[in-house]
C-alpha cells in the first residue's frame, strides 16, 4: 500500500512523474504482484456471494457445493485472465 501511495504523489507532481510512475507500473514485478493481488480480489469477492447464497440455503447440499466451488475458481481465472490482458 505504501508503494502505490508513492506512485499515486509521484504521477500527480508532474508529466515527468507521471511517465516515471508509468516506467514503475511496466515492470514485470509490478505486473505479476498486479495479477496476483487482482486474482485474490475477484476469487474472494466470489466466494463471498457464493458463502451469501449458501447463507440462506441455497446451494447447501454437496452437489451443488461442489459445482459453486468449481464455478468460483474457474470463473476467478476467466476474469484474472481478463484483467491479465488489460494490463498488457
Amino acid at each position: 500500500m505504501p508503494f502505490l501511495v508513492y506512485l499515486l504523489d509521484l504521477s500527480l507532481q508532474g508529466p515527468a512523474g507521471f511517465e516515471r510512475a508509468m516506467e514503475w507500473l511496466q515492470c514485470g514485478w509490478i505486473r505479476a504482484g498486479s495479477v496476483a493481488i487482482a486474482w485474490s480480489l475477484i476469487h474472494h469477492l466470489l466466494a463471498g456471494i457464493r458463502f451469501l447464497l449458501i447463507d440462506i440455503e441455497v446451494g447447501v447440499n454437496l452437489p451443488a457445493a461442489r459445482i459453486s466451488a468449481w464455478f468460483v475458481n474457474v470463473v476467478a481465472a476467466l476474469l484474472t485472465l481478463v484483467y491479465l490482458g488489460l494490463v498488457l
